[in-house]
């Protein structure tokens, strides 16, 4: 093999750091890769899955534009990277489709589902998944442009990031959020939330918590709302945390963080601080049991209060409490979705793979076929992870190369020409500039980052220059 045909599906983090490492790799034939997103922009949840008020995103998204940007100039020697957005794996392009033109392909679909919640009253009017939500705020072109912000008290049911950014959006002022990309209809949406009392709930302590320091530290900072703190909470801990886990660094900065936060309580409640328009409250050792329904809609959330088993896990008490609400998030994880012809396993969300390479029923390896990101792991780790996941893939990939596909076409004009013929408006890399100029051309009379086109045939349109 002189030279080898790549597909990647999906053109998020884990696709492009694919693509990356594999034009990185020490090897003695030349690649073409060729990028599909059924997005007409590129970069995935680093776009659509994290609220916009994280500055630090914008080097992440700066890393991923380098590799396209640098590798479809040419900058790689005899080596490519094309970028083919607004293409649907199994409806604009089939698994024969790859087979004909590539020696293999790596799906790296991601998780944007909300995984289940099995609890009475989960799916009440007024209950929703924070992956639902996320793609709101953050512009995703498939969802509704309107978002229903009703509720003056509302739950968040998670310990982990997502819950906090969903806090996070639904407890600040509107206006705080100008300086950032947030789509126009989205401001609109969240200068009309009504919001005074957000409620967020963790089955463990609060030393046990999934949050990263910088987003626990972000939470705190959200103008004009007080942090609401249960003490009973903070005895368990004390009592229970073993040494480990009090030494351990995350714990330490988070634990100072919420010390702050006790003590600004303590000053509230001696009238030496005014209050704040609005409250969040930290709901730790509180396990959701049930949501309360009246006349088809959330009106509240059973907890059972839990307590530390001395072992790292939990124990119910038997206690339970009912905190009075409107509205429900479910922060809970994200789930995989299936792909047309290829293996799913629908308990764990996930391809299933080993090392990468992906298995059939029969837990046989199905050659030319591979899997990296989150539709091969499940929604866990972060971006290094990401990067260590596709590494692994790459190198079985390159073990494989007596066994990959043999493709009939290798000509690379023969893709562009296919979904021309299946008349797919399929955008590009410069196309992603153009769209990425006029979003930032939008939000510069404003003194803004950027505003966001939402429409996926207004997004189409302009990367096409139509």
């Amino acid at each position: 093999m002189s030279k080898m045909r790549l597909a990647i599906v999906g053109a998020g983090p884990a696709g492009i750091y694919a693509a990356d490492l594999l034009l990185k790799a020490e090897r003695d034939f030349a690649v073409e890769i060729d990028l599909f997103e059924q997005l007409p922009a590129p970069y995935g949840l680093v776009r659509y899955g994290v609220s916009p008020d994280h500055p630090r995103i914008k080097g992440i998204i700066t890393a991923l534009r380098d590799v396209l940007d640098r590798a479809s100039a040419g900058e790689t020697g005899d080596d490519s990277i094309r970028y083919f957005g607004n293409v649907r794996y199994g409806q604009d392009l089939k698994l024969d489709d790859l087979k004909r033109h590539y020696h293999a392909v790596i799906f790296s679909t991601g998780a944007i589902r909300d995984a289940a919640l099995q609890i009475p009253g989960i799916d009440a009017e007024g209950s929703y998944g924070a992956a639902d939500f996320v793609s709101w705020f953050d512009g995703h072109p498939d969802v509704p442009r309107t978002w229903p912000l009703e509720a003056r008290s509302v739950g968040v049911i998670g310990n982990g990031n997502v819950a906090l950014d969903v806090s996070r959006m639904l407890i600040k002022h509107a206006e705080d959020l100008l300086p950032t990309e947030i789509p126009q209809n989205v401001h609109e949406g969240l200068e009309a939330n009504p919001i005074e009392e957000l409620h967020l709930f963790g089955r463990r302590g609060p030393k046990y918590v999934k949050f990263t320091p910088l987003e626990l530290r972000e939470l705190g900072e959200v103008r004009d709302v007080d942090m609401v703190i249960d003490e009973r909470d903070f005895a368990h801990d004390d009592a229970f945390a073993d040494e480990t886990l009090m030494k351990n660094k995350q714990v330490i900065v988070m634990t100072r963080i919420m010390d702050k936060w006790r003590d600004e309580q303590r000053a509230r409640e001696a009238g030496e601080v005014e209050p704040a328009s609005r409250r969040l409250h930290l709901h730790f050792w509180s396990k959701p049991v049930e949501v309360v329904v009246e006349e088809g809609r959330v009106s509240g959330l059973k907890i059972e209060r839990t307590a530390p088993d001395g072992q790292g896990g939990i124990v119910d008490t038997g206690e339970f409490e009912i905190i009075p609400i409107q509205s429900l998030y479910r922060a809970v994880g994200y789930f995989g979705s299936p792909l047309d012809e290829i293996p799913f396993d629908d308990a764990k969300g996930v391809i299933p793979n080993a090392q990468g390479r992906v298995l059939d029923l029969e837990g046989q390896r199905i050659p030319g076929v591979y899997a990296t990101g989150w539709i091969k792991r499940g929604p866990v780790g972060l971006i290094g992870h990401t990067k260590s996941d596709a590494m692994e893939t790459l190198e079985c990939l390159l073990e494989d190369r007596d066994a990959l596909w043999t493709p009939d076409e290798t000509d690379p004009l023969a893709i562009p020409a296919l979904l021309d013929a299946r008349g797919v408006p399929y955008t590009t890399i410069e196309g992603w500039h153009r769209l990425d100029a006029h979003e930032l051309g939008l939000g510069e009379p404003h003194g803004r980052a950027r505003i966001k086109v939402v429409p996926r045939d207004e997004m189409t349109r302009i990367s096409r220059g139509e």
